[in-house]
């Protein structure tokens, strides 16, 4: 039996191969929390970073965080006016956050620059807490900035000025049973592979750097073989991409031959121009679909694309 999944997904897929060992042959997490904590950790730094960066004092967030609150933050760095193709119009200090929101996210890379102005307004929302709820009462709970060094620390030493919060639940964060957000150790009991979008910055691809460390703690880096793909938006693949995952996972079971992969965790490979190249399709960048954020990274040179060779069903 096989497990493939997508954001959220992927974490229990991550859970489940480590939960249940043996039970499943292999796995296909895309774009998935993988991270599991940290995914939370970094939709708390957002709101503390911004709001430190810009002189802000809103946490707990007010019932007011979106309307009032928000346009002030955004306001003071210059992030009002920043859309994903426009000049880049950030004041020194938004500069700060962007360039601390890219290390968080997986460090520099392409379009990292384009992605946060596509994602910025929509992690701001992460931080507003549904009516009526606490921050106890969802996954949110388990998140902290207790330790967390962020880089850059100019021309603001945010880490001397931000907010730090404990988890509010720290038995939910540290117990390995199945809690609000269970912990995914990195011992996955069959070969996986995963697929992320470079450019995500809602479950950024810093998750495959966190999963791969872990993996690689437990001596299981042999069972893992990730996969970058060029895209901004959250679980943006199409056919062919999913397709040629599935194969090869599908061709490893069977044949023991772990197949090609990209390295996420070097990151001088991870700043290269075209890296994220290898395994996107280039027909989904010369014709991309309504929506598509492709195009905003520059295109990949010809022979770096593999993900065009024939798999089952693809044609």
């Amino acid at each position: 039996m096989f497990l493939a999944g997508v954001s959220m997904g992927g974490h229990v897929i991550a859970r489940s191969m480590e939960q249940y060992p043996g039970f499943y042959a292999g796995a296909l997490p895309m774009c998935g929390a993988l991270g599991d904590r940290a995914l939370f950790d970094y939709f708390l730094d957002y709101q503390l970073v911004a709001q430190a960066l810009a002189g802000v004092r809103a946490y707990p967030a007010p019932e007011d965080y979106l309307t009032a609150v928000v346009p002030r933050i955004e306001q003071a760095l210059g992030l009002n006016r920043l859309t994903p193709t426009g000049p880049d119009v950030v004041g020194e200090r938004g500069a700060e956050l962007r360039a601390i929101v890219t290390n968080r996210t997986g460090g520099p890379r392409p379009g990292a620059d384009a992605a946060f102005a596509y994602w910025k307004d929509f992690l701001f929302r992460l931080g507003a807490s549904p009516q009526g709820s606490g921050r106890g009462s969802g996954p949110d709970q388990v998140a902290t900035n207790i330790g967390t060094v962020y880089q850059p620390d100019a021309p603001v030493d945010v880490n001397t000025t931000v907010r730090r919060v404990p988890p509010a639940n720290p038995l939910a964060r540290f117990l390995p049973s199945l809690t609000t957000v269970p912990r995914v150790l990195g011992t996955p009991s069959g070969p996986v592979v995963s697929l992320h979008g470079l450019d995500d910055e809602f479950v950024p691809f810093s998750m495959e750097q966190v999963y791969a460390a872990a993996v690689a703690g437990h001596g299981r880096g042999q069972l893992l073989a990730q996969r970058v793909i060029r895209t901004v938006g959250h679980c943006e693949f199409d056919t062919r991409e999913v397709a040629t995952a599935w194969h090869d996972l599908v061709r490893w079971v069977d044949t023991g031959e772990r197949p090609a992969a990209d390295a996420v965790g070097d990151p001088a490979v991870i700043a290269a121009p075209d890296y994220g190249c290898r395994f996107s399709d280039p027909d989904a960048y010369r014709d991309p679909p309504r929506g598509s954020t492709r195009r905003l990274l520059p295109p990949c040179p010809p022979a770096t694309a593999v993900s065009s060779r024939a798999v089952p069903g693809s044609g």
